[in-house]
């Protein structure tokens, strides 16, 4: 029972929080519930979860401003559920650093699917040790944890994942398809306007560490100048 994925579901409306329990529990997980943005704060910042599934159309704090407090504080992968089928919706949602957005109604099949493909990318890094350095940054992979001049910096999966990646390929031009395929997995059938959006995001948080360039007409390198090396 230890082992049992926490699942945080978010929705104000009582039937969908108690259908999605039953679908989860029927899985395997260990469901809890809140049906605001304030309660689901409350329960999100004082106990842990692995998973935080979050709906958007709420009364009083809705899903993007509980995701937005959230990545100050958490690292907690979300999954957005909502009726909101829009691009704009999609885009805003990963932007604030959601880790996958789910358009209602979808099967119960998918919803597991999707939460295992999230925690499966969240996990990939949990069995190493080592301390990666670049520049002004540290990557602690068993933590997965990102520090720049000792600062520890708030990143969603995706852009950690994003990061790593080009880290690891150091000096190397990178596709946008091959980034979506490291990050993402081969069967994700998104648009390449994915990678861009994380990108736009890691390099705001990244500030005087942004070593990720644009290699026009191909897509991202990540290279330290050589004053940075030694820092």
């Amino acid at each position: 029972m230890e082992n049992r994925i926490q699942v945080l579901i978010v929705d104000d409306e009582e039937d969908m929080r108690q259908l999605l329990k039953m679908y989860l529990e029927n899985a395997g997980m260990t469901c809890s519930l809140a049906g605001s943005g304030e309660e689901a704060y409350r329960h999100a910042t004082s106990n842990h979860f692995d998973i935080i599934l979050l709906d958007i159309m709420m009364p009083g704090d809705d899903g993007f401003i509980v995701c937005e407090k959230l990545r100050h504080v958490s690292n907690t992968p979300i999954i957005f559920l909502s009726a909101k089928g829009e691009e704009w919706d999609k885009v805003k949602g990963l932007k604030l650093g959601a880790d996958d957005y789910m358009v209602k109604p979808f099967s119960p099949g998918e919803l597991v699917a999707r939460i295992q493909a999230v925690l499966r990318r969240s996990h990939t890094y949990k069995d190493e040790n080592e301390i990666v350095k670049a520049g002004f940054i540290f990557v602690d992979k068993k933590a997965r944890k990102v520090v720049i001049d000792n600062e520890h910096i708030i990143l969603t999966l995706k852009e950690y994942e994003v990061l790593l990646s080009l880290i690891e390929h150091h000096g190397q031009a990178l596709s946008r398809e091959q980034l979506l395929e490291h990050v993402w997995g081969l069967g994700y059938s998104g648009s390449l306007r994915t990678v861009d959006t994380h990108i736009k995001t890691l390099r705001m948080k990244l500030g005087k560490a942004d070593y990720i360039d644009t290699v026009w007409g191909i897509g991202y390198k990540f290279e330290v100048p050589t004053n940075d090396i030694s820092s």
